[in-house]
């Protein structure tokens, strides 16, 4: 396959994703990565080892190139030919009970002790028995 209007040297500065985009846009039809690579390939004349020795290259090329889109069953395309359809479905109760339950854990967090609440208990205070000793004290003995 030749891309129209493009001379060997003009094709021979482009990136093999360029090259790609060019196949894709032309043929209007969808490909398997080897597939498109190897018109690639054939479009250069690059040889058989060449192909093998950059298929993963390529391919990490189109996973990472925003103007290709993967497809079921391995088929590659361009972007722009295809859309993306986003359906958000959420059942009203269910969110609203759950903004129910985050405006209750937040009313939680909300609440602190008032001092006249806290009863002193004696028998709980884990420091009666504390002995302070003066480093002094325990210097001179």
């Amino acid at each position: 396959m030749k891309l129209k209007g493009i001379s060997k040297e003009e094709l021979e500065m482009l990136t093999y994703d360029e090259i790609a985009y060019k196949i894709l846009e032309t043929t209007k039809k969808k490909m398997k990565i080897n597939e498109l690579f190897k018109e690639v390939c054939d479009i250069l004349e690059l040889s058989e080892d060449d192909y093998l020795n950059h298929i993963t290259e390529f391919f990490e090329t189109l996973t990472t190139n925003q103007k290709f889109i993967m497809l079921e069953n391995g088929y590659w395309d361009i972007r722009t030919r295809h859309s993306s359809k986003i359906v958000v479905e959420e059942d009203d109760d269910e969110y609203e009970e759950s903004i129910q339950e985050e405006d209750t854990i937040e009313e939680e967090k909300d609440n602190y002790y008032d001092e006249d609440d806290i009863e002193d208990d004696d028998t709980d205070d884990d420091l009666k028995d504390l002995v302070v000793i003066d480093d002094l004290e325990d210097e001179e003995n």
